[in-house]
């Protein structure tokens, strides 16, 4: 029996976890979820006040939960419309559309038997993700 892999983007992580339990059932070898991004980090772990706080990292940790030694690269991401809100609201109305990848960024990587892929790729794409 091969195994194969299968990569799968979400909006939320809840929707990813929400077919783990099913394609644990397909007798999946791995199931693994992770976010992915533009930018480096895993977000804000405490809460900081940036007034009183004299290690306050800038504005793109507090918007994208992310920073960088770097100053021109710290600047660059204050400047993203995640961070800024300097939008036009287009990001908005692509994700309405099932079909965009626009915000899909939590990845769900499955290893499971040749034989169970198209069933696990069915039971993925109800749980609203797309392979």
């Amino acid at each position: 029996m091969s195994e194969k892999g299968i990569m799968a983007y979400f909006r939320t992580t809840e929707d990813a976890q929400s077919c783990v339990p099913k394609l644990k059932a397909l007798r999946a070898a791995e199931v693994q979820i992770d976010q992915v991004g533009e930018y480096p980090g895993h977000g804000i772990g405490e809460t900081l006040n940036p007034l009183s706080n004299s290690d306050f990292p800038g504005l793109s940790y507090l918007t994208l939960g992310t920073t960088s030694a770097n100053q021109d690269v710290r600047v660059l991401m204050a400047a993203d419309v995640d961070a800024s809100g300097m939008a036009d609201g287009s990001r908005e109305l692509l994700m309405n559309d099932p079909d965009d990848m626009t915000r899909r960024n939590v990845l769900l990587t499955v290893v499971l038997d040749e034989a169970a892929v198209e069933q696990a790729k069915r039971v993925i794409r109800d749980a609203g993700g797309s392979v």
